[in-house]
């Protein structure tokens, strides 16, 4: 597993350019006016699923163009931040919308029939973090963390069996029980009762034999072939908050994602 840094930080976009002794120019006026409509999401001014102020009203308050605000906005909007709706404004993006589900989770149906989903949770315990699980989560090896085991099933047939780690602070309230009655998308829960939102994240993926576990847990045979899929999951400001360890089984299904 590896993670990815980065992110930009910004104040006034007047102001920007001669408190650093440059020129504003470095930085395209639209590209500032994007870090700071990220300020205010991570800030949480705008909370997931709210609508924002229209471009008029953020051009006013931000002394720029209207044209200006939509150039930020339609990035916002492509990197899944916020979300447009036709009539009606461009609202904060949640994890509670059906579609958000499947940015992160990329493993298709070969068919194109709807299936169903169902999350058992075999575990949940609080651990001291291994080091390379602290290193990933920026955390200092033996910090807490909440270790979280599940299994998905489509159409009533195991296919993930997941692994998850969470930084011990900021999950300290999150229970099996908890977990076990939420029906909803587990990012979902994270974002409204953790005030963590996952807005992006990283994969390695290889391929692995079953072992033990994976025979019991997703009834396949030792030593068949998966695919494991490795994430570091990150919120505002470029924060790490989740390691998860996937293995897909994909006798039925194919890992789809979108290259430009």
């Amino acid at each position: 597993m590896s993670s990815i840094p980065s992110n930009p930080a910004s104040s006034d976009p007047a102001s920007q350019g001669a408190a650093s002794g440059t020129s504003p120019t470095f930085s395209p006026l639209y590209k500032q006016i994007k870090a700071l409509i990220m300020q205010r999401l991570q800030s949480g001014e705008w909370k997931p699923g709210e609508l924002i102020p229209s471009e008029v009203e953020l051009g006013n308050r931000f002394k720029v163009s209207q044209g200006t605000v939509r150039k930020a906005i339609d990035e916002l909007a492509a990197e899944n931040l916020l979300v447009r709706r036709q009539g009606k404004g461009t609202f904060v993006a949640t994890h509670h919308e059906a579609r958000s589900q499947f940015r992160f989770l990329r493993l298709m149906p070969d068919s194109e029939q709807p299936q169903t989903i169902d999350k058992k949770i075999i575990e949940l315990k609080r651990l001291r973090a291994p080091a390379e699980i602290a290193r990933l989560l920026g955390m200092k090896s033996g910090d807490s963390v909440v270790f979280v085991k599940r299994v998905m099933s489509f159409d009533g047939v195991p296919t993930i069996l997941e692994e998850l780690w969470l930084p011990g602070a900021l999950f300290k309230a999150l229970t099996l029980e908890r977990l076990v009655e939420y029906k909803g998308p587990m990012y979902g829960l994270f974002e409204t009762e953790f005030g963590t939102r996952m807005i992006r994240a990283s994969e390695q993926i290889r391929a692995a034999a079953a072992d033990d576990e994976a025979v019991e847990l997703l009834g396949v045979e030792k030593l068949s072939p998966l695919l494991c899929v490795e994430r570091v999951s990150f919120t505002y400001g470029d924060k790490p908050v989740e390691v998860r360890r996937g293995l897909y089984v994909t006798s039925r299904h194919h890992y789809q994602n979108e290259l430009s």
